[in-house]
């Protein structure tokens, strides 16, 4: 398993932040590597399903998302099955006139072998790939105020 997670304050409220982040559209404007967001159903309670492809290292990754938690405005969760299994944890909290928001991914890499050998090539990428999410989360909220 490898797990990435990075924190940002925001200069805006939670609710704000939530509600940007409740569209799934919206994760494909601000991760660099997000590179299609489809067939997005919501379900009754808020939460939703989708479909994406994630490009790591030039190879696009298909999966599908459910999002398992939906708790406004404090928290995001999604369950990720496909070529990558794991999971995306966002939690949000009220910091000062702001949010500080915490981003959490935990996933298996496919391919045993390619796991071993590649897993700590892998972690950097992505933890280089969530500090820019971040910031361009950070910088989106903050200039849309």
């Amino acid at each position: 398993m490898v797990t990435v997670s990075e924190t940002v304050e925001i200069d805006v409220d939670p609710e704000r932040a939530f509600d940007y982040l409740d569209d799934p559209h919206n994760h494909a404007e601000v991760t660099p590597s997000l590179s299609d967001v489809r067939n997005v159903k919501s379900i009754e309670d808020g939460s939703k399903r989708l479909e994406f492809t994630y490009e790591m290292v030039g190879v696009g990754l298909d999966g599908e998302l459910v999002q398992t938690i939906h708790q406004p405005p404090e928290r995001h969760t999604f369950a990720m099955s496909g070529t990558l299994e794991g999971e995306i944890d966002i939690e949000l909290e009220a910091h000062d006139d702001g949010t500080r928001l915490t981003y959490t991914g935990t996933y298996d890499l496919p391919g045993r072998v390619l796991s071993k050998a590649a897993e700590p090539f892998v972690r950097r990428y992505n933890e280089r790939e969530l500090r820019t999410t971040l910031e361009n989360l950070k910088s989106r909220l903050e200039l849309s105020e």
